[in-house]
């Protein structure tokens, strides 16, 4: 598993398109510091791009990559190496690929600037977990739509429409729901809806984090009564945690029964 993660680390990394996407995000940290004299607000602009962004790189990044390297997983699969070893050796290749391209690109402008010796360091590092969070959830849910779809188009199709129903749709469809049913106690409701969308679920551990009561809205203020900001960031992290593992297994499994 560690000679194809290997190898497919260091083949991602000399892609332009790694290229690419490590200079975007060092291109956006130096305009962003250098337009900003408050740097939560620029902590601020870069979650609101990176949890809407970032899941759509790396779930479309997830879909090229698998249809990209068929073949030479089916090659693979001919030796004697196990299936879940393959097939977690191409997966973390391609998160760590993409996450070390976000926290470099990042990292450069923060540390250009100076800013790793001041407090807003745990701000940042928080910032730089949510996105590798999100870049290894949209990849396994990448991986999960190529195994199940052979066609190309609807492997692209059905990726685009995963990121549309979770970062666009979702949102919009709870906030009428909070309408319409304004007058009964939705605390809990808002509460499992959340956590049901990681996206969601990353924006509010940073806004929690930041501790900026404005930025919260509905739900994030009903994390911080439910749990204060410590338990609401852990209880975060947990479910992060669970939205990562369950992807993955279901992966492996899919993986493991698929017939080449």
């Amino acid at each position: 598993m560690f000679k194809i993660f290997k190898y497919s680390t260091y083949d991602l990394l000399r892609s332009r398109w790694s290229y690419v996407y490590f200079s975007f995000y060092l291109i956006l940290g130096f305009v962003l510091l250098f337009l900003n004299s408050d740097v939560s607000k620029a902590v601020i602009t870069i979650m609101n791009i990176i949890v809407i962004l970032t899941p759509l790189i790396a779930i479309i990044f997830g879909v090229m990559y698998y249809y990209n390297t068929k073949e030479f997983t089916e090659l693979l699969l001919a030796q004697p190496i196990k299936r879940s070893k393959i097939l977690i050796g191409q997966y973390l290749g391609l998160s760590v690929s993409l996450s070390l391209s976000l926290i470099v690109g990042l990292g450069i402008p923060f540390a250009v600037y100076g800013l790793f010796m001041s407090m807003v360091i745990f701000d940042f590092f928080l910032l730089l977990v949510v996105g590798g969070f999100l870049n290894f959830i949209f990849v396994a849910l990448a991986f999960i739509i190529t195994l199940y779809n052979e066609n190309r188009i609807k492997g692209f199709g059905y990726a685009i429409l995963v990121w549309l129903l979770l970062a666009v749709v979702y949102d919009g469809v709870f906030m009428i729901i909070l309408i319409i049913f304004k007058e009964y106690p939705l605390d809990t409701f808002s509460l499992v809806v959340t956590m049901l969308n990681p996206i969601d679920l990353s924006r509010i551990l940073i806004l929690l984090e930041l501790d900026i009561s404005v930025l919260l809205g509905y739900t994030g203020a009903v994390f911080k009564k439910f749990f204060g900001t410590g338990m609401g960031m852990l209880s975060s992290l947990t479910v992060m945690f669970v939205w990562l593992i369950i992807p993955i297994l279901l992966m492996i499994r899919k993986f493991n029964k698929k017939d080449f």
